[in-house]
């Protein structure tokens, strides 16, 4: 298995490239941010952040680019599925621009109209540390009170209204506009449009009559358009799943479970369709068995995200960003699983994982750090995953 690091590129990211040389991180997870979203990437702009990723300075240990990290599928693909025919043509110029500089892995997510969705971005642990989590009531608070969806009640209990209703009324003005920002706003490094509240409403109207079946068709209709030039190029595809892994604004979500991904995998059999095992939006539901999908999928697994949710005994809707081995992720029981896949794969084929949404802890709680992504936390769990990668005889690739 090789040591991935995901990184925002120039300009967005506090993290230099020395920083991740000094974690041990040896693969560069990135994307082409600047792009607007729905627009082809170009193979001089991919061939630009290529060459600043892997032009190693002298004396300097040297990184690859191996894993994009993401080229967003515009909003109209999920709600018209193959009749987004020009938006399918760019996303495929843009895997086109990829092969020939010879980036092969692309994570993507077909999560319909926000990307993944916390509460608060710097909730603080009994250590002083911060970390993401995912507040039910805060949730349903900002779905019925703030956005005001249209029939938001629908999807709560009279309990859960009421509670809704108490939150918010024991919010700030201040905390009642942080959370828009943190919930409609889009974060670093998401795939999905910065969106106002009226703009949030109007984007949700728009799936009226998409349920969880027509937006699986929509999705398998780009998988049927986007493969066969993924796998003519070498290219494997991993669909990262949905986070939380339910539906959220009355919006369906379709890759949350195992049921869900083996549905798309025998829907559009080609190789280049697999998945991004992400444990910590897989581990947020009680009943994925992490360990039984990396044995299910194993020939489907091409990337890794290694992270630890805890889920609140009250409620079980409701998590948190829990240290990498500390959470409901079963850590070791899992990277025994994918040690095994990876011993299968050949030359040029291993396994890249990375630690993902670490805390913000030590001198990154003084600094201005893309939430989930500061360094020292994202160090902190490389390290330890690194740990059971030895005891497990399988130390990480240079």
């Amino acid at each position: 298995m090789r040591q991935g690091w995901r990184w925002y590129g120039p300009g967005r990211d506090g993290v230099s490239l020395d920083d991740i040389r000094q974690a041990g991180a040896t693969d560069i997870v990135t994307s082409l941010h600047d792009v607007p979203i729905g627009q082809a990437w170009t193979a001089a702009a991919v061939a630009e952040r290529k060459q600043r990723v892997e032009t190693t300075p002298a004396g300097r240990s040297p990184l690859r680019w191996s894993v994009v990290e993401s080229i967003p599928i515009p909003d109209v693909v999920k709600r018209q599925g193959g009749r987004a025919k020009s938006e399918i043509e760019a996303w495929i110029a843009s895997l086109e621009a990829l092969a020939r500089n010879d980036v092969k892995v692309v994570c993507y997510n077909f999560m319909p109209v926000v990307d993944w969705t916390r509460t608060d971005l710097d909730w603080v642990l009994p250590t002083g540390a911060t970390a993401l989590r995912f507040e039910q009531e805060r949730f349903a608070a900002f779905d019925l009170h703030i956005l005001a969806r249209d029939g938001a009640e629908a999807d709560y209990t009279p309990a859960e209204r009421a509670r809704a209703r108490a939150t918010f009324d024991a919010m700030s003005p201040e905390e009642r506009d942080g959370l828009v920002v943190t919930i409609a706003s889009a974060l670093p490094g998401s795939t999905t449009d910065p969106l106002s509240l009226p703009a949030f409403r109007e984007r949700l109207r728009s799936y009226a009559g998409i349920d969880a079946a027509r937006l699986r068709q929509h999705l398998i209709e780009f998988l049927e358009a986007v493969t066969p030039a993924a796998e003519a190029h070498g290219i494997r595809l991993t669909l990262h799943p949905d986070d939380p892994p339910r539906p959220l604004f009355g919006l369906p979500r379709v890759a949350s479970t195992a049921e869900d991904y083996a549905a798309l995998f025998d829907a559009v059999p080609s190789p280049a369709n697999g998945m991004c095992f992400c444990t910590g939006s897989l581990g947020v539901r009680a009943d994925n068995d992490l360990p039984a999908m990396a044995r299910r999928f194993a020939d489907r697994i091409h990337f890794v995200h290694l992270r630890a949710t805890k889920r609140d005994a009250a409620d079980q809707r409701s998590f948190h960003e829990a240290a990498h081995l500390e959470g409901d992720v079963d850590m070791v029981a899992v990277l025994r699983e994918l040690v095994a896949i990876d011993r299968t794969r050949g030359p040029g084929q291993e396994l890249i994982f990375r630690p993902d949404h670490g805390h913000r802890m030590l001198d990154d709680l003084q600094k201005q750090v893309n939430p989930g992504y500061a360094a020292i936390g994202r160090l902190k769990g490389l390290a330890e995953l690194r740990g059971i990668l030895y005891a497990l005889g399988a130390p990480p690739q240079v």
